[in-house]
């Protein structure tokens, strides 16, 4: 098992992507493990074990507050969004997380920018906060919908050829410019097959547990497959960056989403050199007098 832990953690470059221009979506197969083969118990304990690890780092990058950590997931329907955030936060203290969902704007964030609302929604300093969905949206599923750019109202002076392009362009500043602030970002693309959404989707009607789960524009959504694979492609390309990567996550098999998922957050957070504040002299004398006065209290 040792040593399919740290086969994790040496492929994660396999699928980060910090400089998208030769990216293919195709080339990458949504149920690619990197070689590993684990029973479901096995990857239960590595998933443990890791979390665990997370845990201690979210630990010092609360009590350091210098840094502050955004995943961002994306995928389509069915694509395990949901269960990785569960799976991976798992143990990490909820005080120094905030989870935010991105669904279809509403009249007050359709009269600011596209970058407004998930601006309001950014972790501060030494915490950690997820984003399930995102900006990205605004490059995505607007993409695919002309009446949901119409809805923005935006001037026609504004709108024209490299409408797209430009949109990248800002998302991309936007990220650079958090970068410069402390701000660690992780973008997470779930990547599941065709075939895969279809046999979720099949659990979701079949199983009434999961029926609450199921929503009419799934199918319709999936009629725009191939269209959002494009869609996907060239933001993955136009954002990806050392400072911002995308990981293209095989995500046809939860567990190993999970792990990968995990792995990449463990690597960034170990990446800061993380530890606890040193105290000043001043700060060390008080802690010796308030213990002086607790072994001296009656209580």
């Amino acid at each position: 098992m040792g040593a399919s832990v740290a086969h994790l953690e040496k492929i994660l470059d396999r699928f980060r992507v910090t400089d998208g221009r030769k990216l293919r979506l195709a080339d990458i197969d949504p149920t690619d493990t990197a070689g590993l083969d684990l029973a479901k118990d096995e990857a239960e304990t590595i998933l443990a074990r890791d979390v665990k690890r997370l845990a201690e780092l979210q630990a010092l990058l609360y009590a350091q507050d210098r840094w502050s950590l955004l995943c961002v997931f994306q995928a389509m329907d069915a694509g395990g969004k949901d269960g990785t955030i569960k799976h991976v936060m798992s143990g990490v203290n909820p005080q120094g997380v905030q989870v935010s969902s991105f669904k279809e704007p509403g009249q007050e964030e359709l009269a600011h920018g596209f970058l407004w609302r998930v601006t309001r929604k950014l972790p501060p300093r030494g915490q950690i906060g997820i984003f399930n969905r995102s900006h990205y949206e605004e490059v995505l599923v607007v993409r695919m919908h002309p009446e949901l750019l119409a809805a923005q109202r935006l001037p026609q002076a504004t709108r024209g050829e490299r409408f797209w392009q430009r949109r990248f362009e800002d998302i991309a500043a936007f990220e650079a410019y958090l970068a410069r602030q402390g701000m660690v970002m992780l973008k997470f693309f779930l990547h599941i097959s065709r075939s895969e959404q279809k046999r979720r989707l099949l659990a979701r009607l079949d199983d009434p547990h999961k029926n609450w789960k199921y929503h009419p524009t799934d199918l319709a959504e999936r009629r725009h497959w191939d269209g959002y694979m494009a869609a996907y492609e060239q933001a993955i390309a136009a954002t990806a960056a050392p400072h911002a990567p995308w990981f293209i996550v095989p995500a046809d098999h939860k567990w190993f989403a999970h792990l990968l998922v995990v792995a990449a957050m463990i690597e960034s957070l170990e990446g800061l050199n993380l530890d606890y504040p040193k105290l000043t002299e001043a700060q060390r004398d008080l802690i010796a007098k308030a213990r002086e006065q607790l072994a001296t209290d009656p209580g």
